[in-house]
């Protein structure tokens, strides 16, 4: 799914959200004691379980499903190195005077693909670049079919450099599907409104107290909070603090190698 939520924005809405809850929660739980006259009021601690586990188990979930995502973009693009790198090695089967265009047609190319993961935060330009790999795809699979062709191209030509340019087309689309790949935004949602329902209760529980303990407070709504950015980072490596550019390292060096 192509979507993108903004994790500063959403950790503060939910942070926010989150101490309302709790105070509304408080002041809820301090009336049911005070119309209860000091006696205990029902335990809720049945469902304030429940609640709880559902929420660390949706997260959990949410967690590792995100940092498996994160995981396979990262190695996609190592494979996509690997594949640029085998085709580009495999030119050397061509005619002679067929490979400099092609190893500049392929330079331009690792240079696109470098270009191409800055432009995600414009969907325009994004579309753009997309097109623009698929023009360059053409153009160099048009001219090395034509080379393995010539006369003097090495016999297995075909064979050998065919294979490698498919697999270097088809991890565009494997790693353009990889990082379009999120969870409905219904999970978002739900991790919201659960946070907040998880606030409303833990609040409740405080009401017995005579003081709000700030320290308590503000660390299950941080904590809370700083788990979703997280989450919400490790989906969208491109855009917050986790990032996925270093490892565009070893496209990096495929290109300086490419003499």
């Amino acid at each position: 799914m192509n979507h993108w939520i903004p994790a500063a924005p959403f950790a503060a809405a939910l942070f926010v959200g989150m101490l309302v809850c709790l105070e509304i929660g408080r002041r809820l739980g301090s009336r049911a004691l005070a119309s209860t006259q000091g006696k205990a009021p029902p335990s809720l601690g049945a469902v304030e379980g429940a609640v709880f586990g559902l929420y660390a188990l949706l997260l959990a979930f949410t967690f590792s499903g995100a940092a498996a995502r994160f995981d396979t973009r990262r190695e996609l693009i190592a494979v996509e190195a690997n594949a640029i790198g085998t085709a580009y090695l495999r030119l050397d089967l061509l005619p002679a005077e067929s490979q400099p265009p092609l190893r500049d047609r392929f330079r331009h190319y690792v240079d696109f693909r470098l270009e191409t993961p800055r432009a995600i935060r414009d969907l325009e330009t994004l579309n753009e670049a997309i097109a623009r790999t698929g023009t360059l795809q053409t153009e160099i699979w048009a001219q090395a079919l034509a080379a393995t062709r010539l006369p003097a191209a090495h016999p297995d030509a075909a064979k050998l450099l065919v294979p490698a340019l498919n697999d270097m087309i088809d991890i565009v689309t494997t790693r353009l599907m990889a990082a379009r790949s999120h969870p409905p935004l219904i999970i978002f949602a739900l991790l919201f409104v659960l946070a907040l329902l998880c606030a409303l209760l833990a609040g409740h529980g405080m009401a017995g107290s005579e003081h709000r303990s700030w320290s308590h407070i503000t660390a299950f709504a941080g904590i809370t909070v700083i788990s979703v950015y997280v989450v919400l980072d490790l989906e969208y490596p491109r855009r917050g603090l986790i990032r996925l550019d270093a490892y565009d390292q070893v496209l990096v060096e495929l290109r300086q190698s490419m003499k």
